[in-house]
């Protein structure tokens, strides 16, 4: 073997497996931020027992137990991302820029239902693939039903 040879490909060997190394590590990183679940929403109101009396009734949402008078989380009845409410300070303004999307199979029966319990919804689109309509709760924050993935 030639003087140098086997130190250049042990440098560049050295190289690539770095390279390697950062792009598994990225990898590794990307992997798991995918597997991060979303597992509550906190939404910033000022009364809390009417917007938590809203997620109950329309959306079968039960409230999990808290010490915290300023604090009240909502358990979703499908094991999936809870609500959590938050009390407002008196700057804060009600209804951010967010919308809760709830899936539900069939939009017009669901509507229907609710509609018959207060609950007042905008027009149904249809996309020709999905149905959805939107609302707002007590508070302001915007909420949407969806047959997206569903129907």
């Amino acid at each position: 073997m030639a003087p140098g040879v086997g130190e250049t490909m042990t440098s560049q060997t050295q190289d690539h497996c770095a390279r390697h190394r950062r792009t598994t590590d990225s990898q590794t990183e990307e992997t798991r931020a995918v597997k991060l679940p979303i597992v509550r929403v906190i939404l910033y109101v000022r009364d809390l027992p009417k917007v938590a009396n809203f997620y109950q009734k329309h959306f079968g949402m039960k409230p999990l137990p808290s010490e915290d008078a300023g604090w009240l989380e909502l358990e979703s009845n499908s094991g999936d991302c809870n609500i959590a409410l938050h009390r407002a300070a008196s700057s804060q303004k009600s209804g951010a820029a967010i919308k809760i999307v709830f899936g539900v199979s069939n939009v017009r029966q669901f509507m229907k239902e609710r509609e018959a319990e207060g609950l007042k919804f905008g027009p149904i689109h249809d996309t020709g693939t999905f149905e959805f309509a939107n609302a707002k709760d007590p508070a302001g924050n915007s909420i949407q039903i969806s047959s997206r993935g569903l129907a």
